[in-house]
C-alpha cells in the first residue's frame, strides 16, 4: 500500500489549502477523500469542478444518485458507497433505491433501472454501448443529453474511486454508520 498523507489545511501542497477550505465551506468539515487529493491541488479543483458540474446535469437528485451510487458499487469503492448512501439519504433519496443499489439488485422503478443499467454499460464497457444499447435508453425517457451526463458522471466517480483504492482512504467518521463491502470480499471473508 502506497501511503498518502490526509491533508489538512497546514500540510497541503501549494494551492491545496484554498480547495480544502471551499471543502470545508461546502460540506462542515474537510471529507477524507478532498484531504488525500489535495496531494495534487489540480486534481482536486478537477474533481470539486465535475462535481459542481454533475450536480447541474439535466439528471435529477435521484437520477444523479442512482449513476454515482451504481458506479461506486461497480468499482466497488469502500469509500465511497458509505458517502454517497449518507449524500442519498441527506437528499431524500428513497430508503429502497438506495438498498437496491448497494446491493446491486434491480431498482422497482422502470426508469431508474434502465438509467442504472445503461450506466453499468457505460462503465463495463468503457463506453463501447450498442446502438441498440442507447436507443433502449432513449425509448425509456431518457435524452442523448443524459448519456452525456452519465460520462461526466462516471469522469468524477473515476477519479475518486481509483484515488480511494490506492489511498485506502478511511471512511469518514459521518458516513461509517453505512460501512459497506464489496459482495465478492464478503463472501470471501
Amino acid at each position: 500500500m502506497t501511503d498518502f498523507q490526509l491533508h489538512t489545511k497546514e500540510t497541503a501542497p501549494e494551492g491545496g489549502a484554498e480547495l480544502l477550505e471551499r471543502s470545508e465551506k461546502a460540506f462542515g468539515r474537510i471529507p477524507g477523500l478532498h484531504a488525500v487529493m489535495s496531494e495534487s491541488p489540480q486534481h482536486l479543483e478537477a474533481y470539486q469542478k465535475l462535481h459542481e458540474l454533475f450536480q447541474q446535469t439535466s439528471l435529477s437528485t435521484v437520477e444523479q444518485n442512482v449513476v454515482w451510487l451504481t458506479i461506486n458499487v461497480e468499482h466497488e469503492c469502500h469509500y465511497c458507497v458509505p458517502a454517497h448512501t449518507g449524500i442519498a439519504h441527506m437528499q431524500k433519496v428513497p430508503q429502497d433505491v438506495i438498498d437496491a443499489l448497494r446491493d446491486n439488485t434491480p431498482l422497482a422503478d422502470p426508469r431508474l433501472e434502465s438509467l442504472r443499467d445503461f450506466t453499468l454499460k457505460v462503465v463495463r464497457q468503457r463506453g463501447n454501448v450498442s446502438d441498440a444499447d442507447v436507443q433502449t435508453f432513449l425509448d425509456a425517457g431518457f435524452t442523448k443529453r443524459n448519456v452525456l451526463d452519465i460520462i461526466l458522471g462516471l469522469a468524477q466517480k473515476v477519479m475518486s474511486n481509483y484515488v480511494n483504492h490506492l489511498a485506502e482512504t478511511p471512511v469518514d467518521k459521518v458516513f461509517e454508520k453505512f460501512a459497506w463491502t464489496p459482495p465478492a470480499r464478503e463472501a470471501a471473508e
